[in-house]
């Protein structure tokens, strides 16, 4: 494993101001993080990207068409829409509604309907859309006959008549009034499991998060809706994606249910070489949680749309990561080779840690990828960004091939995405169920220097069988400093074990000290591995908080 800390700007918002946000339907709740687009650079839409007359659509030609797009110089359409939807404030972009009468597919026996953003505010690059029916694809037009502008001041009728749409959504036969997934903004989309609860995000890809200079966000500009066949729980979307770095060819087969499933196959055409690549990037929040306190004044205890990463390296370890909401940017790379799976996971789903009855994190879905191809080596990079607010989605992780990223090349990636609580897939042994941290020491007794406590509690796996006798130890490493007060002992609320060691820097350096924990027993590990990252406190911020009575 590869640990890593870097410095700098990452251009990461999510647009919703405040807790307005409850004030929401959810229906309307997609656009809570697609507020990065605030930052976005020039973004291309293809004009009517469509084979010619007489010739089938397919995913062949789509890449294609794609691949040579990206041997043609970049134009973008940034801005191309009236003014007084461009200036359009947040209350007046959401009167514009879409009507459900309106919605595609309504009136055909199938299992899903469409319904389309319109554009305006930070969305400001038409999108065009297509209708796919026996390999034909017949554009989908603009109309404000689609739309109720409600209070905006916004005259739809005066409005050009080739606009084009902003994004989508889908409904499913189980629920017409609530989504299953919306595209919208750059290339994000989110979907929901059976909870029916959006949280965080995903990307078709990711242009240098992260680094020294602006992150660029490639978009999805022209999106290809296939006809569901009656019956069909499945419902195929393609997508051609454009920046100025980048084309690309997407097919999403949508699979909803108790886990929404979604079959990705992309292609990716660099125009120009490409520094960090991120392939399958997912976008979360994590501003408060047990194991990390620094902005602690809300009154909920936990705050977060996330609180780890789980990965399933090529070797078969099961790995847990903590998230945290550092006081500076953190960057860590996990080198792996072709992985068997990541994601950012909201294992945490009891609402009394979180306390909140308006957006409830405990609902929040998580997110598995599961590679269906070789990804060769590369790692996955995980990135946390400062926050002091939770509208802020400040958790990016994505896989960065080894390979160099240069242009002319034709990089093809598949994966399946898992959405909802529970991940299809988890470690067989212990998993990790909590992490709290606080100041180290033995109760009673006056503490001579500083240290970190650790405490971790596993459940699950082999531990409730173990018997009275067994030995279980906790293997503890970390790359600064030493350990001590180590323990690894059961903990019968949850039939499970904790273990608990401190760390006592070795120094009065504030950079990352990296740890790593797993239990074993006779040699044999009966966890999976926990891993994090901790910064040291300035020396002059190392408080003992020792009672007056203690000698």
């Amino acid at each position: 494993m590869k640990n890593s800390l870097v410095t700098g700007p990452v251009s990461q918002y999510r647009e919703m101001p405040g807790r307005r946000r409850r004030a929401l339907k959810f229906t309307r709740s997609i656009l809570i993080s697609c507020g990065v687009l605030l930052s976005l650079s020039a973004c291309a839409v293809g004009l009517q990207a469509s084979p010619a007359e007489g010739e089938n659509f397919s995913y062949a030609w789509l890449k294609g068409y794609a691949r040579n797009l990206a041997t043609q110089a970049y134009v973008s359409h940034k801005g191309e829409l009236p003014d007084n939807l461009k200036h359009l404030d947040w209350d007046d972009y959401q009167q514009l509604h879409f009507k459900k009468k309106a919605a595609l597919w309504r009136n055909d026996d199938v299992n899903f309907r469409v319904e389309l953003f319109h554009l305006g505010l930070y969305f400001d690059t038409p999108v065009q859309m297509y209708e796919l029916r026996d390999g034909k694809a017949s554009p989908i037009k603009y109309s404000s006959a689609m739309f109720d502008y409600g209070k905006s001041k916004v005259d739809g009728k005066a409005l050009p008549k080739d606009l084009g749409f902003a994004g989508f959504r889908m409904q499913f036969h189980t629920d017409w009034e609530r989504d299953v997934i919306a595209f919208l903004g750059a290339s994000y989309f989110r979907a929901v499991g059976q909870e029916m609860q959006y949280g965080l995000s995903a990307r078709g890809l990711a242009v240098d998060t992260a680094m020294d200079h602006p992150e660029e966000f490639p978009m999805f500009t022209d999106f290809w809706l296939e006809h569901p066949q009656n019956n069909s729980d499945v419902t195929t979307v393609y997508a051609l994606m454009d920046s100025p770095s980048v084309t690309g060819a997407y097919r999403f087969d949508i699979q909803p249910g108790a886990k929404l499933k979604i079959k990705v196959d992309a292609a990716i055409y660099p125009r120009k070489t490409i520094e960090r690549l991120g392939v399958a990037p997912l976008t979360s929040m994590y501003m408060v949680g047990e194991n990390d306190r620094r902005t602690d004044y809300d009154w909920r205890p936990e705050i977060h749309d996330s609180d780890g990463l789980a990965m399933h390296t090529g070797n078969g370890e099961w790995i847990w990561r903590p998230l945290n909401n550092p006081a500076e940017l953190r960057f860590n790379a996990y080198s792996d080779d072709n992985p068997k799976g990541f994601g950012l996971l909201q294992r945490d789903r009891n609402f009394d840690h979180y306390q909140d009855d308006g957006v409830f994190y405990e609902k929040r879905p998580s997110l598995w990828i599961e590679p269906t191809s070789n990804w060769g080596k590369g790692s996955v990079q995980l990135v946390e960004i400062p926050t002091l607010d939770e509208t802020f989605d400040n958790i990016v992780a994505f896989w960065n091939p080894a390979q160099p990223v240069a242009a002319g090349q034709e990089l093809l990636f598949s994966y399946n995405m898992y959405w909802g609580g529970i991940p299809p897939e988890q470690s067989p042994k212990a998993r990790v169920v909590d992490t709290f941290t606080g100041i180290g020491g033995v109760i009673g007794k006056k503490r001579p220097y500083y240290s970190k406590r650790f405490v971790v509690d596993f459940a699950g796996g082999s531990l409730p069988m173990l018997s009275k006798d067994t030995d279980v130890k906790a293997v503890i490493s970390v790359s600064r400093g030493r350990t001590e007060i180590e323990s690894a002992r059961p903990l019968h609320a949850i039939d499970g074990y904790r273990a608990m060691f401190d760390l006592v820097p070795s120094d009065d350096s504030t950079d990352p000290i990296n740890i790593r924990l797993y239990l074993e027993a006779d040699g044999q590990p009966l966890s999976e591995t926990w891993l994090y990252q901790w910064n040291p406190p300035p020396k002059d911020q190392r408080q003992l908080h020792n009672a007056g009575h203690l000698k």
